[in-house]
Formats: C-alpha cells, structure tokens, sequence
C-alpha cells in the first residue's frame, strides 16, 4: 500500500467517495494509486503533461497491480477531456496562476464538476480568478508538510460574495478563521510582505489587511 504525504493525504480527504477523479499533473502517481488501493473512486485518470513523471507513475501503477483501475494519459492540463470524464478534478502542487490558466481552458469544469486545488504558490491569484470567473470556493483548510503550510480549497461552478484583500490571500474568513494553522500562516505572509524589495503601496495595503486579520484571530 502506498502512503501518501501529510499533504497529499489532506488533498485526498476532500475528494468525495465514489467519484470519477481526474488527477492533473499527477507527478509519481501516488494519488491515484492511494485512491485505488482503497477503492475511493470509480473512475481515476492521471495525467501529466511530461512524459518522464508518467513513466514513473506508470511504474508505481504496474508494481501495485493497479493496471485495471488507472487510466494513463499525458496531457496539457486538461485537453481532450470533457464534462463525461469526471466528477471530480484534483490539481496539486501547481502555481495558482498555472492552475487558473488550467481551467480557463476547460469551462466545463463549471458544470458541477468539484474541483481540488492545491496551490503551491500565487494562492490569491487563483482565488481572485475564481470569484471573477463563475467559481465559488466552498471550503478551505491548511496542512503542514515538513515545515511548510499549504493551503487546500474545494471549489465548484457558481457565484459568491468578493474577497477582500486579506481573504484573497488567506482564504474566506467564515471557512478558516478556525484553523489551528492560520495565524503561523498569515505571520508567514505577513513577514514576506515586509521584507518584499518591490516593497510598495499595494504590499503596504496587503500588510494593514494582515495586521488586522491577525487581530481578529487573537480575539
């Protein structure tokens, strides 16, 4: 059995039971391979837009005997599927302006499709670019993975509320304002910000929004 990172295992618990799972950029495979070792999906497709990381989850496929229940594909993003192809679509470890531009060319991806989404860096732009683009995220959590805070967000086709500049790079403030990592997340963030040598007044208002979140969480 594989075991998955702390992570990943995060990513994988937002994945809902039963669903047919697209997992974007799948590197090694692991997902995949952790979702039908446990028998989580009825359908999972890993892709890759590299050859060389799918050879190497076609290995790990092949060593766990998982052949009949992973689908291989090297693709860019998600090009050459469609609506009928999944329920569910996972993008971890990416940038959020790759994983915006991975959706942007899949507008099917609206159409109650729920989307996983782990980005690595440039977390705000890919909230900004949903709330602008037909997309509400529906829950966010934190996870520590040896020593670094990654954000996790689920999202699906609809409309909601605007971010304010904080939430934007936090997340919403009714969905993680209880997470137990938030404040060490935002101290991080905020501490980026002040060191920043392109320093200026759009960081100095990210700073003020950040010095208010972190006031709001101590209450």
């Amino acid at each position: 059995m594989v075991k998955l990172s702390k992570r990943l295992s995060a990513v994988a618990s937002f994945i809902p039971a039963g669903a047919a799972v697209i997992d974007v950029g799948t590197d090694h495979g692991l997902l995949p391979v952790y979702l039908a070792q446990n028998g989580l999906s009825r359908r999972i497709v890993a892709s890759d837009i590299h050859s060389g990381p799918l050879r190497s989850a076609e290995e790990l496929v092949r060593q766990t005997e998982t052949e009949d229940q992973i689908e291989l594909f090297v693709r860019d993003g998600l090009d050459g599927f469609s609506r009928r192809d999944a329920d569910c679509i996972v993008i971890a470890g990416m940038g959020g302006e790759n994983m915006a531009a991975i959706l942007a060319a899949a507008p099917w991806t609206k159409d109650g499709v729920t989307l996983v989404l782990q980005p690595q860096s440039r977390a705000a732009v890919l909230r900004g670019w949903l709330s602008e683009n037909g997309y509400e995220i529906t829950a966010e959590r934190l996870v520590e993975d040896a020593g670094r805070i990654y954000p996790i967000l689920t999202a699906k086709g609809g409309a909601g509320a605007p971010y304010t500049l904080a939430e934007l790079h936090l997340g919403r403030w009714e969905q993680i304002s209880a997470d137990p990592l938030l404040e060490r997340y935002a101290d991080a963030l905020l501490r980026r910000q002040e060191k920043a040598e392109d320093y200026d007044k759009q960081a100095a208002a990210l700073c003020g929004a950040l010095r208010q979140w972190k006031e709001r969480i101590a209450q």
